[in-house]
């Protein structure tokens, strides 16, 4: 059992005596830990646990179904809305309740009260940032309309619920490790949840470090490095000149006016990471053996465990839906009904600006606007700390949002007083727009739907049993000038206010002649589309190799999309390697060289688990790229670096590009001797490698991905996974990144046919046997069956048990 082995090795490292008798710093002392009848003992837990046939639970109106299939996956039926949303709260709770609470502290700025000090850096970012603040404006919202907020009080009580009824032995095991208990759940924790994933999907941006580079790099070379789209266009939608509306314009000005110069030397916000993203498609019935639309979704995120999605279906008078939920919010986020399916994937766009604050005087009670001195807003921040005393932080607030860094929070930041505009600070209802898509049945509901979306943007692919398929780009996106927006701005004005593009001048697209819908994080629009694009990044190959697929593809059967989504086809490598290859001069190379050489002019282009090729191709491009940016990435200002496509495209057509001349070297080295040296550099890695006995120079073990638990225990992690892809490629699974939930649904009118994985397991208990069994399947590209009932008792081959939830007086 992991928490034994987990427990064996912290008694060796601590000495039982010492470890039994005093707390270890925000830990609770080990005697209570190790308690036989309330201690970590209690929570080892079988595949079926001991359920309760019949529970009595106050706060329910009528008696609740919970049907288990094969997999554990619980199916609610319900008499009515509160019911269902109390039930969703109170199961999910039971499985999830220490990762939902976990989680919420994290993204309201509150981890030092439960690990200590360590995460006071952490906490007072997350409240800087306005975290908080943007979960408040989002209750202000929901509460315009009831329903959600029913919904949202419904799933709060059942959670609560569960929560009352734990003792201290019932406790989730990482309770009793860091010796705290779960506090009330609130409707502000499923808005901080929902924050949670807007951080993550849409703070990205590089305002900063392109202020930087264009300051010291010049125009020309910065706009060869950073272009707007630096990517061959192969976008989401392509109907070029049918963009049937006229855009709002804002009144145009000089880019030089949009810009504040300077250089940002330390302090960045931590960015999410680059490779967020995901993939999803759905494919007409023109193309499908069945006749039928098929819809494919696996949205990549960070791989942590428990897993970030719980499975569930939900059924009540006007809804019968299933799919992926979140642990915190109710709903299904990703998912399908007996009439429509719907996946997710981000939509790249600058949702993030900086503007430079001019304060009165050091009192910092006011701050110039047009012209006059407007009052700041001073927001105390209490922050507790376990183990230590409270810590207070106040934050200023102007026009544009919270000023993250001041002279008492990294006063050296050359960053200080810039305040925050961010898309998710502003009130918003996705709640109410997944609670609506999930009661949709056909196109028009699902376009009434996302007409409630506004952030994180997100592309939305559909299908329906009518046959239609669909994509809607949909979030609530800035209308900026030309570069607007892609600097630093002058924060003493409010001409660089946000104004927004109407949601009906979105990017759509409904059953093009190509038989087929798909994105893959790439630029949204074919050129003709009227307004200004700009983001961080743009995929440049997920995108091309899926619609090169799909194009190439009939008489579509679900297993040959489920292949699609676990392809290893590397196309990055296909249209670099063998240009790299051709620059090495093959005359005079080393024993360990050829034999490098003939392993990747063998290798075939996919990244499978057991290539060679593989793993000699990304040490190879890991080498090049680092030495094509060495002044980059050693320059003591923050600086952005170029996506791999323009890296690679440079190398090709601009060999002599002056940066492409190493720093550490007398020498005047062009594209073609950095590709060389990387390759040589590369191969004595690799036959250091070689050397070592306990490692192999396959793609998984040079790729080793990882799946750790949320407090980084490693006895509760899942390591080495035999699992091929990376980033770039349709299995962009990478070290500790990849798709977090694989679904495939065929919309039969007879009868939706559905399929799901997820890298961990439905249970947060690292004692449970459903905590990681999900893992080796989803590794393996199989899917978990996922049945859709229409009752408790309607598929009883499937079903392992159903249980009653009844109302207590």
């Amino acid at each position: 059992m992991k928490t034994f082995k987990f427990i064996i090795s912290l008694i060796i490292t601590l000495g039982l005596g010492y470890a039994l008798s005093i707390k270890l710093g925000s830990a609770p002392p080990l005697g209570n830990f190790l308690s036989p009848s309330v201690g970590f003992w209690q929570n080892g837990e079988p595949y079926i646990s001991e359920f309760n046939k019949h529970l009595d639970i106050k706060g329910l109106t009528a008696n609740v179904s919970v049907t288990y299939d094969e997999s554990m996956f619980p199916h609610i039926f319900a008499e009515n809305n509160h019911d269902l949303y109390f039930a969703q709260g109170y199961i999910t709770a039971k499985d999830r309740l220490w990762q939902m609470e976990f989680q919420t502290h994290a993204a309201a700025g509150r981890l030092s009260e439960i690990v200590g000090d360590k995460a006071l850096d952490y906490d007072k970012t997350a409240r800087r940032k306005g975290m908080v603040f943007a979960s408040e404006n989002t209750i202000k919202a929901m509460q315009k309309e009831p329903v959600i907020m029913e919904a949202a009080n419904a799933y709060r009580d059942g959670i609560n619920t569960y929560i009352n009824s734990l003792s201290q032995a019932d406790l989730p095991f990482e309770y009793k490790l860091l010796g705290y208990r779960p506090e009330p759940w609130t409707v502000l924790k499923t808005a901080l949840l929902l924050k949670y994933m807007a951080n993550d999907l849409s703070f990205g941006e590089k305002d900063l470090q392109n202020t930087n580079a264009l300051a010291l790099l010049g125009r020309e070379t910065f706009d060869l490095l950073y272009p707007d789209i630096d990517t061959p266009l192969d976008p989401i939608v392509n109907k070029p000149g049918e963009w049937n509306f006229d855009p709002i314009r804002k009144p145009t000005d000089s880019v030089a006016s949009q810009k504040v110069v300077g250089l940002i030397t330390n302090q960045l916000v931590e960015e999410p990471n680059i490779y967020n993203g995901s993939n999803n498609w759905a494919v007409a019935g023109s193309k499908t053996t069945s006749g039928n639309p098929i819809l494919c979704s696996d949205p990549h995120l960070g791989l942590s465990l428990p897993s970030l999605w719980y499975t569930i279906q939900l059924s009540a008078p006007g809804v019968n839906v299933m799919g992926a939920s979140l642990p915190g919010s109710p709903n299904v986020i990703i998912g399908f009904t007996d009439s429509i399916a719907w996946g997710v994937t981000n939509a790249q766009r600058d949702l993030v600006d900086w503007y430079k604050i001019t304060f009165k005087d050091d009192s910092h009670n006011e701050y110039k606007l047009d012209g006059a001195w407007e009052k700041t807003e001073k927001k105390i921040e209490e922050i507790k700390i376990a183990g230590g005393e409270t810590v207070y932080d106040t934050v200023l607030y102007t026009h544009f949002g919270p000023v993250m860094f001041d002279d008492s929070f990294h006063p050296s930041s050359e960053k200080k007083y810039y305040a925050l505009r961010w898309i998710a600070h502003d009130p918003s209802l996705e709640a109410y727009a997944f609670y609506k898509l999930n009661r949709a049945k056909n196109h028009s509901d699902y376009m009434a739907a996302l007409d409630y979306y506004s952030a994180p943007a997100q592309n939305f692919a559909f299908a329906s049993v009518q046959g239609d398929i669909a994509m809607r780009v949909q979030g609530k996106y800035p209308n900026k000038r030309f570069e607007e927006g892609k600097f630093l701005l002058d924060g003493s004005t409010t001409e660089h206010d946000w104004a927004f593009i109407p949601f009906e001048h979105n990017v759509v697209d409904l059953n093009p002649e190509r038989g087929f819908i798909a994105s893959a994080n790439q630029y949204p629009a074919d050129t003709t589309y009227p307004y200004y694009i700009t983001a961080r990044s743009y995929e440049s190959y997920r995108n091309r190799r899926i619609n090169n697929r799909l194009r190439a593809m009939d008489s579509i059967i679900i297993e040959d999309l489920m292949r699609l989504q676990n392809d290893n086809y590397n196309l990055k490598a296909a249209e670099s390697l063998p240009y790299f290859i051709g620059v090495v001069d093959t005359l005079e190379l080393s024993n360990q060289e050829k034999e490098a050489l003939a392993i990747l002019k063998k290798w075939n282009f996919y990244n499978e688990i057991d290539s060679k090729g593989a793993s000699y191709y990304e040490a190879w491009w890991d080498t090049l790229y680092r030495l094509s940016w060495d002044e980059l990435m050693d320059s003591k200002v923050a600086m952005g670096y170029p996506t791999a496509y323009n890296t690679i495209k440079l190398l090709k057509e601009n060999p002599y590009f002056e940066l492409f001349d190493l720093e550490s070297s007398p020498t005047k080295e062009s594209g073609n001797d950095i590709i060389t040296k990387s390759f040589k550099d590369m191969a004595v890695v690799m036959n250091e490698r070689k050397q070592d006995s306990t490692i192999s120079l396959s793609w998984q073990d040079y790729k080793q991905t990882y799946i750790k638990h949320l407090l980084r225990l490693k006895p509760f992690g899942t390591y080495n996974i035999p699992i091929g892809g990376n980033h770039n490629i349709v299995n962009a699974t990478s070290e500790n990144h990849g798709p977090s939930w694989r679904m495939v649904v065929d919309l039969d009118p007879k009868g939706v046919k559905a399929y799901g994985v997820y890298p961990g397991g439905q249970s947060g208990n690292p004692g449970s046997t459903r905590y990681d069994n999900m893992i080796d399947d989803w590794a393996a590209g199989t899917y978990f069956d996922l049945h859709l009932m229409d009752s408790p008792n309607a598929k009883p081959d499937q079903t392992l048990f159903t249980q009653t939830l009844a109302p207590k007086n």
